[in-house]
């Protein structure tokens, strides 16, 4: 079974359960909105991929922590839209789950999936109960404060804000995430995986800032120029477009280098590399940098 089958198959029987009768239908519907269609399922796959270089050796604690990690993406997401914070109409091309199904309900979708991921981990506990204790504590970790995306949000509301903190994150702290908590489902030490998350998520928050910066609502399925809207620190303003590119390209070969020793090392490296053409966009996956 492929990766994406393996997450979504996860990812469904999740939901599923959380639609179990008898239960409130309208917020049984707004669960299964929020998550499908689902997107890239980047941090999943990572996981994943990371799990299957380390060996793998607990398949279905590795899909648990895959999708309790997208449950925790999804919940972000629904809360991220919501007018109190971006006040997003759109999300993957189709209206956020705030203008589908009404603020109560969104706030109630997020908060259930948030749960619902770790309910997810700790019925896979019997795998390996040690192993789901380092996960959950690694998806609490990257999820809360004081440096989970939870702080990530939080750093939009001081008047001073420290951009590496704010960046690392809110990006980075679920791809940091998905290495270690990959590492740790196949039996590997967490520690030495947080380098890699941390640089694929740097690397992925330029080109969200580029994506942002250059495409358009369509394209890109969500509302565009918000860091300028809401007066962010982004790559572009700081660099420029040319100047972001080449500082992606500079962290994404940080990040292949820094991949710990392991069964699939050549394996995943190819894997990041091929990562970088998704996070790619097609606008400017030509471009060159002056003097290349």
């Amino acid at each position: 079974m492929g990766l994406s089958d393996r997450i979504d198959r996860a990812i469904g029987t999740a939901i599923s359960r959380g639609q179990a009768r008898p239960s409130p239908g309208k917020l049984a519907s707004a669960l299964h909105y929020t998550v499908t269609p689902g997107g890239a399922r980047i941090r999943p796959t990572l996981l994943l991929s990371v799990a299957a270089a380390c060996g793998d050796d607990r398949p279905v604690l590795a899909d648990a922590a895959a999708c309790a990690l997208e449950l925790i993406h999804c919940a972000s997401l629904v809360h991220d839209d919501l007018p109190c914070f971006d006040d997003a109409d759109i999300r993957r091309g189709k209206p956020s789950v705030h203008r589908a199904f009404g603020e109560p309900l969104a706030i109630l979708a997020g908060d259930s999936l948030i749960v619902m991921a770790f309910e997810v981990l700790a019925r896979a506990a019997p795998e390996d109960p040690l192993r789901a204790a380092k996960l959950i504590e690694i998806l609490a970790t990257r999820t809360g404060m004081p440096g989970g995306i939870c702080a990530g949000q939080g750093w939009e509301s001081e008047t001073e804000v420290d951009v590496r903190a704010y960046h690392r994150a809110k990006t980075a702290a679920l791809f940091v995430a998905a290495c270690q908590m990959g590492a740790v489902a196949a039996g590997h030490d967490a520690d030495a995986w947080e380098d890699l998350g941390d640089r694929i998520g740097e690397a992925f928050q330029v080109a969200d800032d580029l994506r942002d910066a250059l495409y358009d609502e369509e394209t890109l399925g969500k509302p565009v120029g918000q860091d300028d809207l809401h007066g962010r620190p982004n790559a572009v303003t700081e660099l420029g477009v040319q100047g972001a590119i080449a500082r992606m390209r500079d962290i994404l070969g940080g990040a292949i280098s820094s991949i710990p020793k392991c069964p699939g090392e050549a394996h995943l490296a190819k894997l990041v590399t091929a990562q970088a053409e998704v996070l790619t966009p097609l606008k400017w996956r030509a471009a060159q940098v002056p003097g290349e």
